[in-house]
């Protein structure tokens, strides 16, 4: 039986934990809070405490590791916007926290590593975006995230696939619930980028499957109405307030392709579910 361990079991590492278990796989997972080891253990999980800090790792991150072979890292920077008050310091922390961690996985079993990344990586780059085009990110989130995706990419000790989610979206999360009821939003005519957590546990699914490690893939549902469109429609859908968006049109045309995932993986998006 293989051993996965999955570093984040939050939003999408929980369920995506899950899943693995049910296909046959033994999963160690990883939270920082005492109250939800207990939850990963009902699920079936082996849990772990695990707090990955800029100067240090928990003690537990050796056990957490031990047998595995495949390493699934979805810990988010947490830092949005562009201050550049603090862009260097901040960034810098997140790196860290990869460059910790990486000792222990070189002395690991550890073969493959995915790691969830974020289209934000492209910035507002216009036109198709495919793994070809060159990273220019120009939130902060987007540049920790570009940092920690070379640090990984260059390490020869294992090999490391890049998954990078569009905007995410699933029954208990969409951005129309933050956005219902605002006025003067800007961007009205960019077309959107999202994947449903349903078709981001597949993908990976998919990846570990296919051993598709080395790799660099884009995930984004084929599906890119204006954002005004979209969220409109989606507002009445939920009852919502609907958000009005600014009458200024915007030069951002950044669609994101998926030709790739489909192609390597012969993936198939359930656009029901957008």
């Amino acid at each position: 039986m293989t051993q996965i361990s999955i570093l984040g079991c939050g939003w999408l590492g929980l369920p995506l934990a899950k899943k693995l278990i049910k296909k046959g796989f033994s999963v160690n997972g990883s939270t920082t809070s005492e109250n939800k080891l207990s939850v990963l253990e009902e699920a079936g999980i082996n849990p772990f405490l695990v707090a990955l800090e800029s100067e240090s790792v928990s003690e537990s991150i050796n056990d957490f590791l031990a047998k595995s072979e495949i390493l699934i890292i979805d810990i988010p920077p947490k830092l949005r916007g562009s201050n550049a008050d603090s862009s260097y310091l901040s960034r810098k922390i997140f790196v860290e926290k990869i460059q910790n961690l990486i000792p222990f996985v070189e002395k690991s079993t550890i073969k493959n590593i995915l790691f969830v990344s974020s289209t934000s990586v492209y910035g507002d780059e216009n036109g198709i975006i495919t793994e070809e085009t060159i990273p220019n990110p120009e939130t902060e989130s987007g540049k920790q995230l570009r940092l920690a995706e070379t640090l990984l990419q260059k390490n020869q000790n294992f090999e490391t696939t890049i998954l990078r989610f569009g905007g995410l979206i699933g029954i208990d999360r969409h951005p129309v619930t933050f956005l219902a009821g605002k006025e003067n939003l800007e961007n009205p005519d960019a077309p959107v980028n999202l994947i449903h957590q349903e078709d981001c546990i597949k993908i990976i699914e998919e990846i570990i499957n296919r051993s598709k490690w080395n790799e660099v893939f884009n995930a984004v549902a084929p599906f890119h109405p204006t954002r005004e469109e979209y969220y409109t429609q989606k507002a009445k859908e939920q009852n919502l307030v609907l958000p009005k968006f600014s009458l200024e049109k915007s030069n951002i045309k950044k669609v994101i392709s998926n030709e790739k995932i489909t192609n390597s993986l012969g993936y198939e998006f359930r656009l029901e579910n957008y």
